[in-house]
């Protein structure tokens, strides 16, 4: 069984609790996910994140292709991290943990994504292919439209790094 680890660091010129507001609302993860993905919230955004809170989606990841998307909010730590579970979707494991931590420029915005292709063999053939190119097109995506909503912190390198394991 092979893991794969996505960790991403991006610096905001913002306060941890303007991140924390922005960040911690399910409706705006439309907002900072490419359109081209066809993602849209059917269920459970109507609410201030809370740990047991379900949400589901519709997502294209690929053209052609389109999956329902569960995922449960398993813990939260006002202002400064949660975490979100896939329970039913395009992964065999998803588990993405969001860390905000005030610094110097502004906040440090922390993600770090354990998780799973299904298909064995196959999913770990996509894997470089297909899977991991999107995520990073997703996360590069992210980065630009935080940047362009909040602004950029001048000299900052983010950073996004894969492993597996």
């Amino acid at each position: 069984m092979k893991l794969y680890q996505l960790h991403s660091r991006q610096l905001l010129p913002i306060t941890q609790e303007k991140a924390w507001e922005f960040l911690s609302n399910p409706a705006n993860l439309k907002t900072i996910t490419p359109s081209h993905m066809g993602f849209d919230i059917l269920t459970g955004a109507d609410r201030p994140m809370f740990p047991g809170q379900i949400i589901q989606y519709k997502i294209s990841p690929f053209p052609g292709y389109t999956s329902k998307w569960v995922t449960e909010i398993t813990h939260v730590k006002e202002g400064s991290y949660f975490v979100d579970e896939q329970r039913f979707g395009p992964y065999a494991l998803w588990h993405h943990k969001h860390f905000l931590k005030t610094v110097d420029q502004g906040v440090l915005m922390e993600d770090l994504i354990d998780y799973k292709i299904p298909l064995g063999i196959l999913g770990q053939l996509a894997h470089p292919l297909l899977v991991r190119k999107q995520l990073k097109s997703i996360f590069n995506y992210r980065e630009e439209k935080l940047n362009a909503l909040f602004g950029k912190v001048d000299g900052a390198v983010n950073e996004l790094v894969f492993n597996s394991f």
